[in-house]
């Protein structure tokens, strides 16, 4: 079951369950109200109007409403080598991160901050090397339950970083710098960490320019470990988004430039599309 926020020709923006090309409209309902009860799908049918609208004529905003979103590094092999080359002096402390127990996280984004699907992500202006992280964005009950998933990008300027781990918050939090959606797949639906595909594309005047995939499988932590870790000492009474880390990366000499388009595509969610802009 594939769980939508959805805003309406009229102007209204409503919660509906995607069914192929269309989506039933929920009665007016907060996404909470679904996906915080005892047993989501069980609250969603329960809430399944007669209205049902094309997903042609709708516009997929971003599935989150009062949350914050959270987010996990160096949780695959692949992203642990891009921080070592990328800052040499803290190469260590990347591989430490990599085999603690203790992950790394950090506060990506308030909800407001996000960016919806189809809608701009931005590249820094004082960047020169900036990519996109495809991520498994886990969507956490205040009980810190696991009850569905969604597609995330995690824009990141890797030379910030790169040039003292210590500027990680500007190299990952800045306005547009976080898109989620286009679903909410429940956590019933989900395929098993081996069959959840990930692939990401980016596609410059009409071309590819990058293209590179993985697996859920490829991840050195388990969901249940992120999300045990990232509630030990704060409430999130809204319940809370968190990215699980990215294994694709991009060759060290590419880098976005406005007028490209990302897309990721993770098995059981579906594709989030963002173009990428630049502020003027």
């Amino acid at each position: 079951m594939q769980i939508c926020k959805v805003w309406l020709q009229t102007g209204k923006i409503r919660v509906g369950v995607v069914e192929g090309d269309r989506v039933r409209l929920l009665t007016p309902c907060a996404l909470g109200d679904v996906l915080h009860a005892p047993d989501p799908a069980a609250a969603v049918r329960s809430r399944e109007s007669s209205e049902l609208v094309t997903l042609s004529d709708v516009s997929l905003l971003a599935p989150v409403e009062e949350q914050e979103v959270w987010a996990a590094g160096v949780t695959y092999k692949r992203s642990r080598e891009a921080r070592e080359r990328e800052s040499e002096g803290a190469a260590r402390f990347y591989d430490l991160v990599y085999r603690a127990e203790r992950p790394e996280l950090f506060l990506k984004a308030p909800a407001w901050r996000v960016v919806h699907p189809g809608s701009k992500v931005h590249i820094r202006r004082d960047s020169r090397w900036s990519v996109p992280e495809p991520e498994i964005a886990l969507v956490i009950s205040p009980a810190l339950s696991i009850v569905g998933f969604t597609i995330g990008n995690d824009m990141s300027a890797r030379d910030i970083e790169g040039e003292n781990p210590l500027y990680l918050p500007q190299a990952k939090i800045y306005d547009h710098s976080c898109a989620l959606g286009p679903v909410i797949t429940l956590a019933g639906a989900m395929p098993p960490a081996e069959q959840t595909h990930i692939s990401l594309t980016i596609e410059r005047g009409g071309a590819k320019a990058f293209e590179g995939s993985t697996t859920a499988a490829a991840m050195a932590r388990k969901f249940e470990d992120l999300v045990s870790w990232l509630g030990r000492e704060i409430r999130f009474p809204e319940g809370v988004i968190l990215l699980t880390g990215t294994g694709i990366v991009p060759p060290d000499d590419f880098s976005l430039a406005a007028g490209d388009v990302v897309t990721i595509e993770i098995s059981g969610i579906g594709r989030l599309t963002n173009p990428v802009a630049q502020r003027s």
